[in-house]
């Protein structure tokens, strides 16, 4: 069913994320299941090998674990909710983000037992970039060990949220039964075989003291959001407070992001879903109520306001695409406006006019046709070539949509098909990831001639190389995993360089003077350049080409041969000859004054740094931060929960390579770990004078 049919404030654009494992892809199948989108339920690692819906690749039915985001949409009594599963693991962040990008809210999963994960953390970090309002639905209350009062204190202290419980367990663990709704004041039974009957009663007697006590909390928190509430819990008028009110005044607080609603269930045990469903409907925002902000490109990139409303024109993004056997699919977020099968719609990047050819909305991997689509829908186009995060319009209004967020890579590997004929379906799957994927990124190294492909870890690397293997046929020969390390200067230093060649004729000559020194650049720049030429000693014409010198050798640090980061460049002085002066004798001289200069700048190795969080039972601690120890990290704190201790630490990831093995043996397979990206910071001595070393040799052996 076409959204079209469905009125805009009955239309919810969710995502479910969390951290690995927390079960959103088996929240994701009952979610189908009892919306009637899908009529039998297959578990992620299931024994009839189906496998979930959602996870429509082969290696995400083979792995049990979600590498892309699925969307599909289903009908919730008379609101329509367009679903995106997003993957929990750091490696992918980016299809995290894609989705976020254009949700309107989101479900932020945690497992009862291991609460708030380091990827919850994630997670929640880009949840607020993009202010996307969440409830919170805390999973597997059936496993041993489940606890959700203490998931909810963490959600307080670890995440900031202002967490209130909606719905309590009834029992925990192997008892868990059912819940309480704490807003209807009743108990929730889930009977049948998949828990599609739902059936309310009274709270059990011995449960209902605690209700009681629970109830009073939420009422506490959402008086700070409704007057009338607030009034008649100072004047101890709690029974007259209606359920609509306290729905209202949570949803406020919901929008306002100053409030998180918690469920609890169980996805696996049919527990709690429909209630989350419910809740979903009730608190999170419908796209008229999402602020949503442009750039309008005729006035100086200024902010302007987007109306979810199918009479203005039309505004849409591109966030992810998908190659098929059709050829490109592109998943787009319409934000204002409508379009149809057969419209012309304007690529804003480069003003290229497309005409709409087919229309379909996802349900995973299946499409199903549609004529036309409104304001607050997702769907997706065939046969429009674009990359992701182009904005599209109808020409009527000139805008485009903030970009989204993309992280740098931090892991290299060397690749090559392992015979000649492959070579041509190598080059198609590599242009193909590169498209689909921002933080995939391919180059040549110029040194050795291999071709470098770079992402967000391991993991990232590896599905991409099955990936080649299986959709292309073709085998790949892979080196070594390589660390994108970086240099940096720690002072500052001045420079004057005199370029001067004399042959035959005008010759070349160009004097540039001025200092270099380390700064702080905002976003991911690493490079600035200033102007302070005065009185003409290098006319005009010339400083562009100082500046393009300076920033082409700066992308070849003369330690290692890696990009500098943070570099400020003041050029201040110079001199030029009327007729042997031009624009590539003062490119050359500002690339050598880095050159000759470089070394006065104190310059160092930096390597990428990452947070690891290890969970493991309480008797390894000790061999676990052992094996940190020994891979240079920092211990940055412990916590023990029950009988196991997550250690967080921060490790260089050229340490990390091999590590799963190692923690599997020292912990008899019980340990679990998941790293990301924290930050840059710089080698020890002795190992940035090896790197040196090492690259003066292979230099001097490559020049010999």
């Amino acid at each position: 069913m076409s959204s079209t049919a469905v009125p805009l404030e009955k239309v919810r654009n969710i995502g479910i994320s969390a951290h690995i494992d927390s079960g959103k892809t088996t929240l994701s199948e009952r979610i189908l299941f009892y919306t009637g989108r899908i009529h039998a339920i297959h578990e992620v690692r299931g024994k009839d090998g189906v496998g979930a819906k959602m996870d429509s690749m082969d290696l995400e039915r083979e792995k049990g674990i979600t590498i892309q985001s699925a969307a599909t949409y289903c009908m919730w009594g008379d609101y329509n909710i367009n679903l995106i599963d997003t993957p929990g693991h750091v490696d992918f962040t980016v299809e995290v983000e894609r989705a976020l990008r254009v949700l309107d809210g989101a479900v932020l999963v945690l497992c009862s037992v291991s609460g708030v994960q380091s990827q919850s953390i994630t997670v929640d970090r880009q949840m607020r970039r993009y202010s996307v309002p969440r409830v919170a639905f805390i999973n597997k209350m059936d496993r041993a060990g489940a606890n959700a009062d203490k998931v909810v204190s963490q959600l307080r202290e670890k995440l900031n949220h202002n967490a209130v419980m909606v719905t309590a367990p009834i029992g925990r663990e192997a008892d868990f039964g059912g819940i309480i709704d704490l807003v209807k004041m009743k108990a929730v039974y889930f009977d049948g075989e998949s828990g599609e009957n739902i059936r309310y009663t009274d709270i059990p007697a011995d449960l209902l003291a605690d209700a009681k006590e629970r109830r009073h909390k939420l009422v506490e928190a959402v008086s700070d959001f409704d007057d009338a509430i607030m009034e008649k819990f100072l004047g101890e008028q709690e029974d007259a407070i209606t359920e609509a009110e306290i729905t209202a005044a949570i949803r406020k607080g919901t929008l306002s992001l100053k409030l998180t609603p918690v469920f609890v269930g169980s996805a696996y045990k049919n527990k709690g879903v429909q209630t989350l469903l419910d809740g979903v409907i009730s608190y999170l925002p419908s796209p008229p109520e999402t602020k949503i902000e442009a750039l309008d490109q005729d006035n100086n990139e200024a902010k302007i306001e987007l109306k979810s409303d199918p009479s203005k024109p039309l505004v849409m993004l591109a966030f992810k695409l998908e190659d098929g056997k059709y050829g490109q699919l592109t998943y787009m977020r319409i934000y204002q406006g409508k379009v149809s099968k057969g419209d012309t719609i304007i690529n804003m990047v480069n003003d290229k006019k497309v005409k709409v050819p087919r229309l379909v909305r996802m349900h995973s991997a299946e499409m199903n046709e549609i004529d036309s689509a409104q304001a607050g829908d997702i769907v997706a186009l065939f046969g429009v070539d674009c990359a992701s995060g182009d904005t599209f319009t109808d020409g009527k209004q000139n805008v485009t949509m903030s970009s989204m967020f993309v992280p740098n890579p931090v892991i290299e590997l060397a690749v090559s098909p392992k015979d000649k004929s492959g070579q041509v379906n190598f080059s198609k799957a590599l242009n193909r990831f590169t498209k689909e994927d921002p933080t995939f990124r391919v180059y040549r190294d110029e040194e050795s001639g291999e071709t470098i492909i770079k992402g967000m870890g391991e993991l990232h690397l590896e599905i991409y190389i099955e990936r080649i293997k299986r959709e292309y046929n073709c085998e790949v020969n892979v080196g070594k995993p390589k660390v994108a390390f970086r240099e940096a200067l720690t002072k500052r230093a001045d420079f004057n360089y005199t370029h001067k060649k004399q042959t035959g004729g005008s010759g070349q000559f160009g004097r540039v003077a001025g200092y270099f020194e380390p700064a702080e650049l905002e976003g991911d720049k690493n490079y600035e350049f200033v102007d302070e030429i005065v009185g003409g000693v290098i006319p005009r014409e010339y400083i562009p080409a100082c500046d393009k010198g300076f920033a082409e050798q700066f992308l070849t640090g003369q330690l290692i041969g890696q990009p500098v980061m943070g570099v400020r460049v003041v050029l201040n002085d110079g001199a030029y000859h009327s007729v042997d002066s031009s624009e590539m004798a003062f490119k050359v001289a500002a690339m050598t004054a880095v050159r000759e200069f470089y070394k006065d700048a104190g310059p160092v190795i930096l390597e990428p740094i990452m947070n690891v969080e290890i969970s493991v039972p309480d008797e390894f601690q000790g061999q676990v931060i052992g094996q940190l120890n020994q891979r240079r990290g920092v211990i940055m704190g412990t916590d023990t929960d029950g009988n196991y201790v997550v250690v967080n630490a921060e490790v260089p990831l050229s340490e990390m390579f091999g590590y799963s093995t190692d923690l599997r043996s020292a912990t008899q397979g019980k340990g679990e770990f998941s790293m990301e990206f924290a930050k840059y910071s710089q080698v020890p001595k002795s190992i940035q004078e090896e790197m040196t070393k090492e690259y003066q040799k292979r230099r001097s052996e490559g020049n010999a």
